[in-house]
């Protein structure tokens, strides 16, 4: 059988080209082949062994009951002061790579795409449906919460009162993991530096979902399904963060476990 499963990866019809391409390579140097799935292309033919439902725009609030509305790295982080800055040399290099990619080739977020969340609430159903392994990145994260009846804050600036919200794709945002979840055995720290694009964030849990990450304010930053092999959702963007190897270990336990239900 073949050893390189396909994952599906959605997007929007306009922008997106960066989140694609990082996201590609993300997935191309685990061993999987990525296959883009886009609203004017519909869902493929090609069978799908693994998803990644990518950030981008908000998600219509219709789908949901909304309530309206340091350092680059620490010593929580448990690596030796050798690799920290090793990693920090490789976030220096490749930043300035990554942000004029982004800003060259994507598009604001900003406006609801109507035929976006159509197609991946439709096409979420069917991978919970077959079982096969799924990552949420940002906004992907918040869907999967809903689609399980799960709520978002629709708006999180009331949580920076104290300190400035983040937005950068800069890993500047210090999240804590819960011990023993999937998302702790991947990256193995209690803690980790992580980027932040969003201004949205899940509120009430959906169904058969537990909070993994939070980041000091309470802010859920990543949640993955109770019994399910890998159903996750971070809230941060590790496409873009290749320089970071905890980062990269998402995407390889993605092809993984699509790897496994292509050989099933």
């Amino acid at each position: 059988m073949s050893k390189h499963p396909n994952i599906g990866v959605t997007g929007p019809d306009k922008g997106g080209q960066a989140a694609w391409w990082f996201t590609w390579f993300a997935i191309f140097i685990q061993g999987g082949r990525a296959i883009r799935i886009r609203p004017k292309e519909g869902i493929p033919d090609d069978d799908i062994h693994g998803l990644v439902i990518g950030g981008g725009a908000d998600i219509n609030p219709t789908y949901y009951r909304s309530d309206e509305v340091k350092d680059l790295l620490s010593e929580d982080q448990d690596v030796s002061g050798l690799r920290q800055f090793l990693i920090y040399l490789a976030t220096i290099f490749f930043f300035p790579f990554i942000y004029l990619i982004r800003k060259m080739f994507s598009t604001s977020a900003a406006g609801i795409d109507k035929e976006r969340d159509e197609l991946e609430f439709t096409i979420l159903k069917q991978a919970l449906d077959k079982g096969i392994p799924i990552l949420g990145i940002c906004r992907g994260a918040q869907l999967i919460n809903i689609h399980l009846g799960g709520t978002l804050h629709g708006d999180i600036s009331n949580y920076y009162t104290e300190q400035p919200q983040v937005k950068t794709v800069w890993p500047k945002k210090k999240v804590r993991l819960a011990v023993e979840s999937t998302l702790h055995r991947i990256l193995e720290h209690q803690s980790v530096w992580v980027n932040a694009l969003h201004n949205q964030a899940v509120d009430t849990l959906g169904s058969d979902l537990e909070i993994v990450a939070r980041e000091e304010n309470g802010v859920v930053q990543a949640i993955e399904h109770k019994s399910r092999d890998f159903v996750l959702g971070v809230q941060w963007h590790p496409e873009y963060m290749p320089q970071i190897p905890p980062q990269r270990r998402i995407f390889k336990k993605l092809v993984e476990e699509a790897r496994k239900f292509l050989n099933q």
